[in-house]
């Protein structure tokens, strides 16, 4: 016989017999644990489904939840296609550090994006400025081809190279590719999560598994336009995101949250 349904990181779960002390969540489809879906009920919008056994932290029906009026571009499939590029990403410390990782990067993400509604920047005025040619290899795709596409908003000749080379795909010749392929797009955005700091001074990754906090996340991706007073607003909207999400995954966001 089932017992009563009990909440385990941001979820409920129901045994389907007498359990041996396994952790819910860790015991696979045919396991002891059945998942109910989310603790807020979830509804028909896939609140049953189970989460992946050693997969994304973050669940399909979670994601749909988290952006309710995203582009079918970004689709959740392509996310966890990506995720093979950088094993370490949202798998990396404790439970709670995790999902911190994960709702840290989703809501900067969802910040750069409207909510991951844009694939493409939405100001063409900027879209020639993105060429630096003073690097030798150029803009051989053309002068305003290096504006921001995909999750984070992918901008630069410089960048386009630099995540085509780490990635495997020409990227400098092909940019579109990021505002085309969803899983090329998702592995852009982890390449500069995981490998760039930007104008700060470590990259988002390791702000968040090494507990510095989600606001040098944010000094990471736009620090030098944003942080120490540079726009507070904006500050504050990722701020809020983050907020949100770690409180959908269960989990409280920890502090530093501001630059």
């Amino acid at each position: 016989m089932g017992g009563d349904p009990v909440t385990h990181g941001g979820g409920a779960w129901r045994a389907k017999w007498w359990t041996q002390g396994e952790e819910p969540g860790t015991t696979g489809q045919w396991g002891v644990w059945e998942s109910l879906g989310a603790c807020d009920g979830g509804g028909g919008d896939g609140g049953d489904e189970e989460p992946p056994a050693g997969g994304f932290v973050v669940s399909e029906a979670q994601f749909n939840q988290f952006f309710p009026n995203r582009n079918p571009f970004y689709t959740y499939s392509g996310l966890v296609a990506a995720l093979d590029s950088f094993p370490a990403f949202a798998t990396t410390g404790s439970e709670t550090v995790q999902r911190r990782e994960a709702a840290a990067f989703l809501a900067n993400v969802s910040h750069e994006t409207g909510g991951l509604v844009h694939i493409v920047e939405q100001n063409t005025a900027n879209y020639p400025h993105y060429c630096d040619t003073s690097q030798p290899y150029g803009c051989p795709a053309g002068h305003d081809q290096y504006y921001g596409r995909g999750p984070i908003q992918l901008s630069w000749n410089f960048n386009y190279k630099a995540a085509g080379d780490s990635l495997g795909i020409d990227l400098l010749h092909n940019p579109s590719l990021v505002q085309n392929d969803p899983a090329v797009a998702w592995r852009t955005a982890l390449w500069y999560w995981n490998t760039q700091s930007g104008p700060g001074t470590m990259t988002g990754h390791a702000a968040m598994v090494n507990g510095v906090g989600f606001g040098e996340s944010i000094r990471s991706i736009n620090g030098a336009i944003e942080c120490d007073g540079g726009n507070p607003a904006q500050v504050q909207s990722r701020v809020d995101k983050y907020r949100n999400f770690t409180g959908q995954l269960g989990v409280d966001p920890g502090g530093n949250l501001y630059c």
